[in-house]
C-alpha cells in the first residue's frame, strides 16, 4: 500500500506558480481546494522542481521560498538548490 506524500499551501498569488509546477511535474497528484488553502497529495513522492517554478514565475526562485506559503506537509523532506521533495522512500 502506498503512503501519501502531501503538501498544503496557502491559496494566494505567491503560491499559484508553485501549485502549477507541482501539477505539471507530478502525474496523478490529487488536489483538494479549501478556503485559503490547497492540499496536494500523491502516492509515495511529491516533487517541486526549481526550474518548473522559475518558468512560471519568470524569475529566479529558491526552493526555501516555499516556507512563505507552506501550511503543512507529510513525508520525509529532501531539499537542495534544485528541488523540494516529500517522499516515504528511505
Amino acid at each position: 500500500m502506498a503512503q501519501i506524500a502531501s503538501i498544503t499551501l496557502l491559496h494566494n498569488d505567491d503560491a499559484r506558480p508553485i501549485i502549477e509546477a507541482i501539477l505539471a511535474d507530478n502525474p496523478g497528484v490529487r488536489v483538494l481546494n479549501m478556503p485559503g488553502a490547497v492540499k496536494l497529495d500523491r502516492d509515495d513522492e511529491l516533487v517541486i522542481n526549481r526550474a518548473s517554478v522559475e518558468e512560471r514565475l519568470g524569475r529566479s526562485w529558491e526552493p526555501q521560498e516555499i516556507q512563505l506559503v507552506l501550511i503543512s506537509m507529510a513525508g520525509n523532506l529532501d531539499e537542495d538548490d534544485d528541488h523540494f521533495t516529500l517522499s516515504w522512500k528511505h
